[in-house]
C-alpha cells in the first residue's frame, strides 16, 4: 500500500512462514554457486541502478538476475545429486510472496489509474494550485499529507497517491518535482515506521510478537524529528515562485459522475486488506482483489446506468508493468541470496563481542536500502537476536525508513520511480541523499535519547 518492495502486508507473512524450510537448508555460502549468486546479484544491482547511464528499464536487469539466480542454484542441486524438493519448496515461498506484493500492487495502481481518469488528482490539483500556494508550500503540503495517510494507507500507496499529485501539478520543472519526490518517498517511509500498518517491517516485527500494537506508536518521535530535518533541508532547494496558473483561462476540472464513489471504495479497500489479514487470517492481497471486484461492478452499473465511457479495463492497462516486473525479479534475486544462505550471515554482527545490537539495528537501515528491508527484517527475527522492545523498535524504525537512502531501497521509492520515470532516478535522489542520511542520523538520536536515557516507551 511497490521493494517494496512496495507494495503489500501480505509478502512479510509469506517470509515468515518460510523460516522453518529455511533452517533445513544446506548452506551454501562459501561453493561456487555461493560466489556467482552474490556476483551476478551485485552486477545485475549496478545496471538498476545505473538506469540512467544505459537507459535500460530497471526491470530489465532486475528481472534477468532473479530468474536466472534460481535457475543458477537448481542446476548446482541437480549435479550434486541433492534434494531437488528443497528447490522446489522454496520456490513456492518466493512465488507466495511475489504473488501476494504483486497482486496488492495491482489493484492499488488500478484504483489510484481509476481516479486519474476520473479527474480526481486533476480536481485536487486545481484546488491546491489556485490558493496561490508556492511552490515550497505545495511541497510541505504533500510531504505532510504523505507522513499521516502512510500509517493508515501504507507507505507505497501513499507514494503513489501524492507523486501523481505531484506531477499533476509541475510536469517539466525538476527543482520542483525531484525534492517533491523525494519530500513524498521519505515522509511515506518514516510516517509507516511508527504504524505497523505503515510498512512491511513494523508489520513483520508486530505479527512476531517483537512488540504490543500502542508501542509502535511511540516511535512517533524519531520518525517525524528525522522526516522533518529532511523536509526542511530538501525545501531550501525548492524554487519560491507560484505555478503558473490564470482563472480566466484555467478552467476548473470536473470529476466524472462516480468519482467520489470510487474514492470511497478506495479506502473500503484498504480497510478490507487490513481487516483481511488481521481478522479473517486471509492474505492483506485477499482484501485488495475483494475490494477490486467491487470496483469492476460499480463500473458495470455506471456503464448500464449512466453510460459512463468509465472502463475498468482501461485503467489496469496504464499501469506501470515495468515497475511490477521489477519487484519480482528483485523479490526473486533476495530470495535466491537468502536460500543461498547470505543473508544469514547478517546475524552474526549482533553478537556482542561484534557490534552488539544498537550498532547492528542501525547498519540494518543501510543494508535495506541496498539490498531491501523485507529479507534484512526477515533475516533479523530468524536469527532471533536476545533483544528488547528498545532494541525491536530500533530495528522497525531503521529498516523503515532507511530505505529511502537509496531510490529504490524502498516500495514507496520504487513507486514513485515509475511514476516520474526520467525525472525521479537514482541519481537525482542520490544528488540530495545527504539530507536524507542527516535525517537517519536525527531519528536514530531521538530514539536514543527517549528509549534508553530518558526510558519513555
Amino acid at each position: 500500500m511497490i521493494k517494496l518492495l512496495i507494495i503489500m502486508f501480505g509478502v512479510s507473512f509469506a517470509y515468515a512462514s518460510s523460516g522453518e524450510s529455511v533452517g533445513a537448508l544446506p548452506d551454501l555460502t562459501f561453493t561456487w554457486v555461493g560466489f556467482a549468486s552474490l556476483a551476478i546479484f551485485i552486477v545485475g544491482y549496478y545496471f538498476v541502478a545505473s538506469e540512467e547511464k544505459y537507459h535500460i528499464d530497471k526491470a530489465k536487469p532486475a528481472l534477468l538476475t532473479g530468474t536466472f539466480l534460481f535457475i543458477l542454484v537448481a542446476l548446482y542441486y541437480a549435479i550434486n545429486g541433492m534434494d531437488m524438493n528443497l528447490v522446489h519448496t522454496e520456490v513456492e515461498h518466493v512465488i507466495l510472496e511475489i504473488a501476494e506484493i504483486f497482486f496488492f500492487l495491482f489493484v492499488a495502481m488500478t484504483y489510484i489509474e481509476s481516479m486519474i481518469h476520473m479527474g480526481v488528482f486533476d480536481s485536487l490539483k486545481y484546488k491546491l494550485v489556485s490558493k496561490g500556494y508556492s511552490y515550497r508550500k505545495l511541497f510541505w503540503a504533500t510531504g505532510f499529507l504523505a507522513f499521516f495517510l502512510s500509517p493508515v494507507a501504507d507507505n507505497l500507496t501513499t507514494a503513489l497517491i501524492l507523486s501523481t499529485v505531484l506531477i499533476t501539478i509541475e510536469r517539466n520543472k525538476a527543482s520542483f518535482l525531484v525534492p517533491g519526490a523525494i519530500n513524498i518517498v521519505v515522509a511515506a517511509n518514516a510516517g509507516g515506521a511508527w504504524s505497523p500498518f505503515g510498512d512491511i517491517t513494523t508489520l513483520m516485527a508486530w505479527a512476531a510478537g517483537k512488540a504490543p500494537f500502542v508501542d509502535f506508536l511511540f516511535l512517533f518521535p524519531a520518525s517525524i524529528g528525522g522526516y522533518f530535518i529532511t523536509a526542511y533541508l530538501l525545501s531550501r532547494f525548492v524554487p519560491e515562485d507560484v505555478p503558473p496558473f490564470d482563472a480566466s483561462t484555467e478552467k476548473k476540472p470536473e470529476m466524472m459522475r462516480g468519482a467520489k464513489v470510487v474514492m470511497a471504495l478506495g479506502v473500503f479497500t484498504i480497510v478490507c486488506a487490513v481487516l483481511s489479514h488481521q481478522v479473517l487470517h486471509l492474505p492483506a492481497m485477499w482484501g485488495m482483489l475483494f475490494g477490486l471486484s467491487l470496483l469492476k461492478l460499480y463500473a458495470y452499473r455506471l456503464k448500464r446506468v449512466y453510460n459512463s465511457d468509465f472502463n475498468i479495463f482501461h485503467s489496469i492497462a496504464k499501469i506501470e508493468n515495468n515497475t511490477l516486473l521489477f519487484f519480482f525479479g528483485i523479490l526473486a534475486a533476495v530470495g535466491a541470496l537468502y536460500f543461498v544462505g547470505w543473508l544469514a550471515l547478517a546475524a552474526v554482527v549482533y553478537d556482542p563481542s561484534v557490534l552488539g545490537p544498537t550498532w547492528s539495528n542501525i547498519g540494518v537501515g543501510f543494508l535495506s536500502a541496498i539490498v531491501d528491508n523485507v529479507p534484512v527484517m526477515s533475516a533479523v527475527l530468524k536469527a532471533n537476536p536476545e533483544m528488547g522492545i528498545d532494541q525491536w523498535l530500533l530495528v522497525t524504525l531503521t529498516a523503515g525508513i532507511g530505505g529511502s537512502l537509496i531510490s529504490f531501497g524502498s516500495a514507496a521509492g520504487v513507486g514513485v520511480m515509475g511514476k516520474l520515470p526520467g525525472i525521479y532516478t537514482f541519481s537525482s535522489h542520490m544528488k540530495y541523499s545527504w539530507t536524507i542520511l542527516i535525517g537517519y542520523i536525527v531519528s536514530i538520536g531521538i530514539w536514543y535519547v527517549q528509549f534508553e536515557i530518558l526510558g519513555i516507551y
